[in-house]
């Protein structure tokens, strides 16, 4: 009798009905899934033994922000670093402060300017790390614009700058720590990227900036296929804003972690997927963005940056008067 009843209800219903309503239970499947794995990925899942790759991790940009902090966070872990700055006085600073902190800590420094002398610096960690069992890169040496620019604004030598830091220092840090990692078919290599240039679909007034941290994303996505079957995990991390210089916030909050608190988060997800946001209240915001249409969040970041272009420009002008 159920039965009979429930056919019967179903012929009473026009098909495009019990179409919309079975897409409607793959839509809600399909949530419940993400919504699931985003939990167990951000709460649940275990960081990997970061010692399983090698004894060293080496660090770019290590004497500020995230870099600085990353570099306790590895120490912590037991490994040995080798710090990578361009300020030798800065680099010394570090190495006392971790020393101070963990006394008997492993801590080396290779002195290299990535707008200078890249090059003459790259070889001179290549000669550093010679016999060193390398087994993790933070390629996390970069910059950005001083303040938000139109595109016709910006200056020369900023555009080679960032060019040389965010692509070719990548590149060639990269191409001289890799070759070691195959040899002992062990390693992994973090590349710190930015939402500008995956999160948002558009960063206006730092266009330079946001292009050069997508080569990051693709240079990163390649290098993981072409070296994942010789044991070397490779990953792109995407932040959102984390309170630092180069950010120019002072102030963590929920939403902007300080470095201590994202580098924390960021070794959890070293040797998981190839690109990620490691920061849980990042990966919120990349899901509201990712929901909202393009146009809507591309005027609000236009307006966002030109008040911070804004800003800047009145200092400037209350300076020239003083």
């Amino acid at each position: 009798m159920e039965l009979s009843v429930c056919l019967a209800s179903i012929k009473e219903h026009p098909a495009w009905i019990l179409a919309l309503s079975f897409l409607g239970l793959l839509s809600l499947i399909k949530v419940s899934v993400a919504t699931l794995r985003w939990v167990f990925f951000s709460f649940i899942r275990p960081g990997k033994n970061l010692k399983r790759y090698g004894s060293w991790a080496i660090v770019t940009g290590a004497t500020d922000g995230i870099g600085r902090a990353l570099a306790f966070q590895l120490v912590r872990r037991g490994l040995g670093v080798v710090l990578v700055g361009r300020s030798p006085d800065k680099l010394v600073n570090v190495s006392a402060a971790i020393r101070d902190k963990h006394p008997n800590a492993r801590v080396e420094t290779v002195q290299i300017d990535f707008a200078g002398g890249l090059v003459e610096g790259v070889a001179r960690l290549r000669k550093a790390i010679e016999g060193m069992d390398v087994g993790i890169l933070v390629n996390n040496a970069g910059m950005s614009y001083p303040f938000a620019k139109y595109l016709h604004e910006v200056e020369e030598n900023l555009i080679k700058d960032l060019i040389k830091v965010n692509v070719e220092g990548l590149t060639r840090v990269t191409h001289a720590v890799l070759p070691g990692m195959v040899e002992r078919k062990r390693g992994a290599v973090l590349n710190i990227g930015s939402g500008a240039s995956t999160v948002l679909p558009s960063d206006p007034l730092y266009a330079i900036y946001a292009a050069s941290k997508a080569y990051a994303d693709q240079f990163s996505k390649c290098l993981y296929v072409e070296v994942k079957d010789k044991g070397i995990d490779v990953q792109c991390q995407v932040p959102l804003y984390v309170a630092t210089k180069m950010a120019s916030i002072r102030r963590s909050s929920f939403f902007v972690p300080s470095a201590d608190t994202y580098a924390q988060s960021a070794l959890q997800w070293i040797g998981y997927e190839p690109r990620c946001t490691p920061y849980w209240p990042h990966s919120l915001l990349w899901t509201l963005v990712s929901i909202l249409p393009v146009g809507v969040v591309d005027k609000w970041r236009l307006g966002f940056c030109l008040n911070i272009r804004k800003g800047r420009l009145l200092k400037e002008l209350a300076k020239k008067h003083q």
